[in-house]
């Protein structure tokens, strides 16, 4: 047997995950407050200091709220998956939804009436102290016009904090606050007055000092919380769980590690201040095996039970965290997104495999909580044991969507070709969705941007203009185009045009955080800030990067090979005729559905019809031939039909083309170098802490917002539909397989978009069933990561089942899907998102 099932959870995880599961999301107003009145007290001080009277004043007053059954605490808010502001970084969106967010369609949170009192009087200091403020002021009117005509965004710093970023956890269990605190004074006094860079150094030291006292008061005012329950408590084992959770916070993350219970509150803590001091998202645990396993080891005193417990509360509390955006950028974000990205496996950086205990009790955590976070992830490689793929496999079948699977044999040279020295390289996380990084070691700035490439396909159709305004350069009519050459001409210069204001508006924003938001607090968690002397948004760490991400891949390489098809191959329709239909969109008005397969999921009866049809002339056919051929069927449905409108006849035929994700050089090829005609301009630039922007090709789940802003598509896409998600084949396009689908995607150039590439696949349940599901499973990630493909993730969930928890979402509460690169609860995420979902196709072997 090689399925080997699952312990079940104790009732203390249960009871805990029932807390986050009913938990109704809150906005609360501490952190604003005292974020203010410490903005307000020091406003004669340089921004590093302004930044550590901040850290200092949220840690030691913000409410200490120890929750019922908890072994590991330390909480951002009162309220459980509730979220604290930061004015710091934008506030205007947060006073317009005082009234809409609690009702809004995608990520809603209540604001109590006194919150937003409360909250409405500390926002009357910030208009044009804000990071935002400032990044508005640096950007060009042109930044500002493609961003509102939906060329790309840079929202998710614009508003908020940075995040994305693993720090060095393992040197806060070796050494605790008080090592980071000597550390810092040792360098102070080994400071050179002559050297012009004092002033600066000795400011961020003194920063982290003040920091990190504070951080240990935190801790404290724990252990003082926990010593005044347990004084209250008339339960013996309640009693003295929390007079050992006031040992340990009295003795950690201040000193070092001494036991796996110290290390795993340690482990917390930090995890809780780095949310605390800037509310950045995508702070990611990174490689946990790799510096827990190391005090699970040398607790002798500990059971295997109680340390999977404890492991388990940590999976709790990172469910916890929340985070509340813009409406606009919620709906990218859908499902109360965190990105916080741990993962396991892999090789160490002497190269050999990093595969111990804690990798797989890590999998059993999984499969006890089964909630959104972490966003778990494995590193597999040539050397990674069957036994672990196999076990992950078993986690994949659980249906969460986790864990993601990264290939070693891209992601390791894709780093080293950036610089990250090899060593560095072996030791990569994933932060974030899906992006790699040389763990604190790195500011990546990951997920900086979204870029939508069908957008520029549709500029380029249009020589430069959306509507009436001409916001690219006039590259030639769509009409007047005679050959495929004469459309990447156009497309390149309009790529290099936008990318460059996409990069202004990135380093914009770039510098409006080294200047008005440095982090001394995380920065000495990052190396090698504290031998620089300067913070990490200031250019501290070692690896600089800005990684902005791009969608709708697919959607364009499958537009062009249409128009290589049937304008310029087989001239079946001129280009006048199809930028005619584009303009009408296909005759299908706004709003309305087309009355074909092609603009989206054929009904049930075309489908019957179809099978109907290939049963009665196949007497014996397999599933992959099956669904090929219903496939051509329906295809063949929708060619030109007499008396069918004009533009409908166009649709039918540019929809019937050979689309990515098939296994087809000519298309797939086509695909690979629109995404590299994107990558290749991206890493031209850099950025002002003196690293390169690197491209990355995922979506989370803007595919679907952004779409909106995308008109009709030569592929026969209709106008304001979902785009493709990450470098994934369009909805439902992919018909010969997982494997064929997984060929075309491993065909892109992973190894330049090592910002990180996104791929979903989604299976019916039975395909992952028995040892030869597993057997199966393993074999399909093992061939894609041959073909040298980067990332794949899973959903093994049936349609009907989703379907199901739409109209029926009390019911399905539990039900945790994977979205993009993160998972989320199915019955929080708006309908265009879930319906995005359903849309992907149902692969089996």
């Amino acid at each position: 047997m090689i399925e080997k099932g699952f312990t079940k959870p104790t009732d203390r995880v249960m009871r805990l995950k029932s807390q986050i599961i009913h938990a109704r999301p809150y906005v609360e107003s501490e952190r604003a407050v005292l974020a203010t009145e410490a903005y307000k007290a020091t406003e004669g001080l340089p921004a590093i200091l302004r930044r550590a009277k901040v850290a200092e004043k949220i840690f030691n007053e913000l409410p200490v709220t120890i929750r019922d059954d908890e072994l590991i605490v330390g909480a951002i808010t009162k309220n459980p998956r509730s979220t604290e502001i930061c004015p710091e970084f934008s506030f205007d969106w947060v006073e317009a939804e005082f009234d809409t967010m609690a009702t809004r369609v995608a990520d809603p949170f209540e604001i109590p009436k006194e919150t937003a009192a409360e909250l409405h009087e500390a926002f009357k200091y910030w208009p044009g102290k804000t990071t935002q403020a400032l990044a508005a002021s640096y950007m060009s009117k042109k930044a500002h016009d493609c961003m509102a005509n939906g060329v790309f965004t840079v929202g998710n710093y614009y508003f908020g904090g940075v995040g994305h970023v693993c720090v060095d956890y393992g040197k806060i269990l070796k050494i605790g606050f008080r090592g980071v605190i000597e550390q810092a004074i040792k360098l102070l006094e080994c400071l050179d007055e002559k050297d012009p860079g004092f002033i600066k150094k000795k400011q961020f030291y003194n920063a982290v000092v003040i920091s990190y006292n504070a951080a240990i008061n935190f801790a404290h005012r724990y252990a003082a919380k926990a010593e005044e329950l347990a004084r209250q408590e008339s339960n013996p084992s309640r009693k003295a769980e929390l007079e050992q959770i006031a040992k340990n916070c009295r003795r950690v993350p201040e000193n070092p590690a001494t036991t796996f219970w110290e290390a795993c509150q340690t482990m917390w803590f930090v995890q809780c201040m780095l949310q605390i001091e800037s509310s950045g998202h995508s702070i990611s645990p990174g490689r946990f095996d790799q510096y827990m396993d190391p005090y699970l080891q040398a607790d002798k005193s500990i059971s295997r039970e109680f340390a999977q417990e404890l492991v388990d509360c940590i999976w709790i509390k990172l469910n916890d965290v929340n985070k509340t955006r813009d409406e606009v950028s919620a709906q990218a974000f859908a499902g109360y997104a965190v990105f916080q990205n741990l993962c396991v496996g892999g090789q160490t950086e002497d190269g050999l495999d990093a595969t111990n205990d804690m990798s797989y009790m890590c999998m059993e955590a999984v499969a006890h909580v089964r909630l959104p976070a972490p966003s778990f992830s494995i590193r597999v490689w040539q050397g990674t044991p069957d036994e672990f793929l196999f076990r992950a496999a078993e986690v994949v079948r659980l249906g969460l969507g986790v864990p993601a699977v990264y290939n070693d044999e891209v992601i390791i040279p894709a780093l080293q070709n950036r610089g990250v020295s090899l060593a560095d390289a072996r030791d990569y996380g994933i932060v974030g969705c899906v992006e790699p990084q040389a763990i604190h070691r790195t500011e990546g700035w990951h997920d900086a941007a979204f870029f939508n490439v069908a957008k520029v396909l549709e500029i380029t159709m249009n020589n430069g203009r959306v509507g009436d305004t001409q916001l690219g350069p006039k590259t030639g009519e769509m009409t007047d185009w005679n050959s495929l050459d004469d459309f990447y001409a156009a497309f390149k210069t309009q790529m290099a045009f936008f990318v460059k204001y996409l990069a202004e508006a990135d380093n914009c924003v770039d510098l409006a955080h080294a200047e008005r938001a440095p982090l001394p607090f995380l920065s000495a968690m990052v190396d090698d800030c504290m031998g620089r002397g300067k913070s990490v948004q200031e250019g501290g760490a070692i690896y600089n990067f800005t990684g902005p991400q791009a969608f709708g891949v697919a959607d364009t390489g499958d537009s062009v090979y249409a128009m290589k098809k049937f304008v310029f191959d087989e001239k079946k329709v001129s280009m006048t005729d199809l930028k005619d239909a584009l303009d009408a969109n296909f005759g299908v008005a706004l709003g309305e559905s087309a009355q074909t397969s092609g603009g989206g999921t054929p009904s049930e009866e075309e489908v019957y019809a179809a099978v109907r049809k290939v049963l009665s002339t196949n007497s014996s056919v397999d599933v992959a031939t099956l669904k090929d051929e219903v496939y051509r069927t329906l295809a063949a449905k929708d060619t030109p039909q007499s008396g069918s409108s004009k533009y409908d006849g166009i649709r039918r035929l540019m929809d019937s083309a050979e689309c990515f994700g098939n296994d087809d050089d000519e298309v797939d090829l086509i695909a690979r170098k629109c995404a590299r005609i994107y990558c290749l301009e991206v890493e031209k630039y850099t950025n002002p802490r003196g690293g390169q922007f690197q491209a990355g090709i995922y979506p989370v789940s803007a595919n679907v917002l952004f779409g909106k802003d995308v008109g009709a598509l030569p592929d026969g896409r209709l106008a304001k539909k979902p785009l493709s998600d990450g470098v994934s084949p369009r909805q439902g396009k992919d018909a010969k397989g997982p494997t064929a689908a997984a060929n075309s995607v491993a065909k892109l150039d992973h190894f330049i978009a090592s910002n990180g590439t996104l791929y979903n696949q989604k299976f019916l349940p039975a395909a992952l069933a028995g040892d030869q599901g597993l057997q199966n499973f393993a074999s399909l990630v093992r061939s894609y990561f041959d073909h040298k493909g980067m990332h794949v993730q899973f959903n093994v969930i049936d349609r009907q089942t989703l379907l199901d928890a739409q109209k029926n979402p009390d019911a399905h509460k539990d039900l945790v899907v994977r979205v993009a690169g993160y998972s989320a609860q199915f019955v929080v995420l708006a309908k265009e998102v879930q319906d995005d979902i359903i849309s992907r196709t149902e692969q089996t072997f």
